[in-house]
């Protein structure tokens, strides 16, 4: 039987167990939950210290850790900083841990991309690189290059984007394909209302009409930088040539190698009595470095003489001294510039001698002009004679040639001739004269290096010693670089900004209304290249009113117009107005449309050609090659008092020249039949026939020997200017100008504005 005690004790023992057991089990797990939550804790600070140091850069991101949970709250400027913020993160924690909680500020509305292209073009074709607007026909484009740059292969790189085009895009990207299509080796940026133009040319000339040509196809208000660059040109033969004579020091052709040689020259020649205008030319093909010492060891062998003058042609140097040099001085100037030249110049001097001062009665001359070439004078054969006027037809087109055969010409005649002709290329006009002394060239050019191209022609042709004289005068209406507009076009401009904003009156008045000064300013642009011409202000009405008033109504609103022009500061000399009423209607006067396109200002061509608003002077000759040394003298004594200038023509200067030396009992009429020859090859030869004539003042004061009147600085012949023949011998630029009369108006001038102070018509 059961002991009744130890029943009762098992189960109180038991629950002891339990209670034990029970209490274990609760203390591990309080201790495990401990111990997780303290693991918790460990991995929050951990992962938002780390967290905390890599997303330090980004200012506006908050980092909350909930457990092994991380939380990224905050505005992110925009996606990509959003982007950039999860990829710390998670380079930091476990990615399954981050919640993305940033938020992203609303954006603004977007703007357009900034077009931009560049055209690359050498060689090889065109490449366009960048953004363009969407609604570009690149096809259309890219055809047009090829078409327009002679096949050129065209890369089209461009990308494009659907955004409204910006103001001045268009003009500018115009331009830019305009600037790819002028210039073969360039870089070419575009911008809205910018374009910038690198460029790489083959010479000076090509650099100035690429400048000229992009300048003038820059539409307003697109800003143009032109970087244009060329090589220096090469001069073959490399040229100098000095001379100085009784009308001064100059430069008949100069080049230098470096900015420095160049420097050099002109100083020593300045020191010689060239004018500061002078130029030298920059090129490639120097024979020495030691160029500029050899150049400035001649000028002042020159300098030393006083008289005659000095060429380098290369190695080649050529001195010569007129007749009235002393032997014992030519011969020591000589022999310092031999010691002074570089050892690789060879040096040629020629001493004048009496007996070269009659060379003969042999003479050739051509004169050019815009229709052709005259030649006249003695030839050595008529085989010779052919392959002269075929050469000058070749060169010059249509040839009138009166030569004669003449078997007496010295040997050497025709290459002197042909030399001559080949010389006188690259003028507009001019005219060339070949004596066995002398070759003589005058003209009028468009080039302002054409007197430096002649002379190393003729030096080519005929060697360094060969004497020559050049008197070219630069004209800056002819040269073709500049592009200067005729007078038609001068015309159309002016009246082209009229119809475009005409300037308008006050009714029955000639007040102007309104703002001229926008119409003044396009008048004004177009007057720079056009004041030199003679136009008319033409004022016109509607048939509204009586004639009378109409007349002058129109005139006093076209004096308006023109003194309006005036007071904006634009050059009117040669503008004059005048009324013209309801005379010269363009359209009918029933309507109102009519009558206002009646009431205009319309500008009209007085005269071709531009007005001359000064007189060259002719260009003096080496002296001492054709006078005696006694005529010499007197001349150097008379220009030395200011008695002779010889300002305005050679003919007329002879005369003066004459007279002026003390010549007793001078013929008059025999210098004026040795001279006319060449004047009437021009076809300009009033001067001649008035002192020829016993009839006229001029020819009665040329027969008595007495002087024409005096006027202006030393002795000019009191006649009008419109007897100055068309081509006359000018003094080159650096030397023209001190001592130049007046300009006075021709009779042509003085009938034209009486005619119109008559009418009431003149301003």
């Amino acid at each position: 039987m059961a002991n009744p005690q130890r029943s009762a004790a098992r189960p109180a023992r038991r629950g002891k167990i339990l209670a034990v057991s029970l209490i274990a089990i609760l203390a591990a797990g309080g201790l495990s939950f401990l111990g997780a939550r303290a693991a918790a804790d460990f991995l929050e600070d951990s992962a938002s210290r780390k967290l905390g140091t890599a997303l330090a850069p980004y200012d506006w991101v908050r980092v909350r850790t909930d457990g092994l949970r991380v939380h990224l709250n905050g505005t992110a400027p925009d996606e990509v900083q959003r982007y950039r913020v999860l990829a710390q993160a998670e380079a930091v924690v476990d990615a399954a841990r981050i919640v993305d909680d940033i938020q992203i500020t609303a954006q603004q509305t977007q703007q357009p991309p900034d077009f931009e292209v560049e055209l690359l073009r050498n060689d090889d074709g065109i490449s366009i690189i960048g953004l363009v607007p969407a609604d570009l026909d690149r096809k259309a484009m890219v055809d047009a290059l090829k078409r327009q740059t002679g096949g050129s292969s065209v890369s089209d790189l461009l990308e494009t984007a659907d955004y409204p085009v910006p103001k001045g895009w268009q003009d500018a990207f115009a331009l830019g394909l305009r600037a790819a299509q002028l210039a073969p080796h360039a870089k070419i940026s575009v911008r809205a209302g910018e374009v910038t133009v690198r460029a790489i040319t083959d010479s000076p000339a090509e650099k100035l009409s690429l400048e000229t040509a992009l300048n003038r196809a820059r539409p307003k208000g697109v800003e143009l930088m032109a970087d244009v660059t060329a090589p220096r040109p090469l001069i073959a033969p490399f040229t100098l040539r000095f001379v100085k004579d009784v009308a001064g020091a100059r430069f008949d052709a100069c080049a230098a190698d470096t900015d420095a040689a160049r420097a050099r020259i002109l100083a020593k020649g300045r020191d010689a009595g060239v004018s500061d205008a002078a130029q030298c030319q920059l090129g490639l093909g120097v024979p020495s470095p030691k160029w500029a010492d050899a150049a400035v060891a001649g000028i002042a062998a020159i300098e030393t003489l006083g008289v005659g003058s000095v060429t380098l042609s290369d190695t080649d140097i050529a001195l010569f001294a007129p007749a009235e040099v002393e032997a014992a001085r030519f011969d020591e100037v000589v022999g310092r510039l031999e010691g002074a030249l570089p050892p690789v110049f060879k040096l040629t001097a020629e001493h004048e001698s009496a007996r070269d001062r009659d060379a003969g009665p042999v003479e050739f001359s051509a004169v050019v002009d815009g229709g052709g070439v005259s030649l006249r004078g003695r030839i050595a054969d008529e085989r010779m004679r052919g392959v002269v006027e075929s050469l000058a037809r070749s060169r010059f087109g249509e040839v009138d040639s009166s030569l004669r055969i003449d078997d007496k010409a010295p040997e050497g005649w025709t290459l002197r001739a042909i030399a001559g002709l080949e010389a006188m290329q690259g003028l507009s006009r001019g005219m060339v004269t070949v004596t066995p002394a002398l070759i003589k060239i005058t003209g009028v050019s468009g080039n302002q290096t054409a007197s430096d191209t002649t002379a190393a022609r003729l030096s080519q042709q005929l060697g360094p010693g060969a004497r020559y004289e050049l008197a070219i005068r630069y004209d800056r209406r002819l040269d073709p670089l500049l592009g200067l507009p005729s007078g038609v076009e001068c015309v159309d401009q002016l009246n082209a900004t009229m119809r475009e904003s005409e300037i308008g009156f006050e009714p029955n008045k000639s007040v102007i209304a309104g703002d001229p000064g926008p119409t003044l300013a396009r008048l004004a642009e177009t007057m720079k290249n056009c004041a030199d011409f003679r136009i008319e202000a033409g004022g016109h009405t509607d048939a509204q009113g009586s004639e009378a008033f109409n007349a002058e109504l129109s005139r006093r609103r076209a004096q308006a117009v023109v003194e309006a022009m005036t007071a904006a500061g634009i050059d009117t000399r040669y503008l004059t107005a005048k009324g013209y009423g309801e005379s010269q209607p363009v359209s009918d006067n029933d309507t109102d449309a009519g009558r206002e396109a009646n009431r205009r200002i319309e500008f009209t061509l007085l005269a071709d050609d531009p007005v001359m608003a000064e007189v060259p002077r002719p260009a003096e000759l080496v002296k001492g090659v054709t006078d005696s040394p006694e005529i010499l003298a007197g001349k150097v004594q008379a220009v030395a008092t200011g008695a002779a200038t010889g300002a305005l023509m050679p003919a007329v200067g002879d005369l003066i020249e004459a007279q002026a030396s003390g010549t007793e009992g001078a013929n008059l009429a025999a210098i004026a039949a040795a001279t006319r020859p060449a004047l009437g090859a021009i076809g300009r030869d009033p001067v001649l026939r008035a002192l020829a004539d016993p009839t006229t003042p001029e020819g009665a004061a040329a027969r008595a020997g007495t002087r024409p009147a005096q006027t202006g600085v030393g002795i000019v012949p009191d006649l009008p200017g419109a007897i100055i023949p068309a081509i006359t011998p000018m003094s080159p630029p650096d030397v023209a100008g001190e001592l130049r009369p007046p300009p006075r108006p021709t009779a042509g001038d003085a009938a034209g504005n009486a005619s119109e102070n008559a009418s009431g018509d003149a301003p």
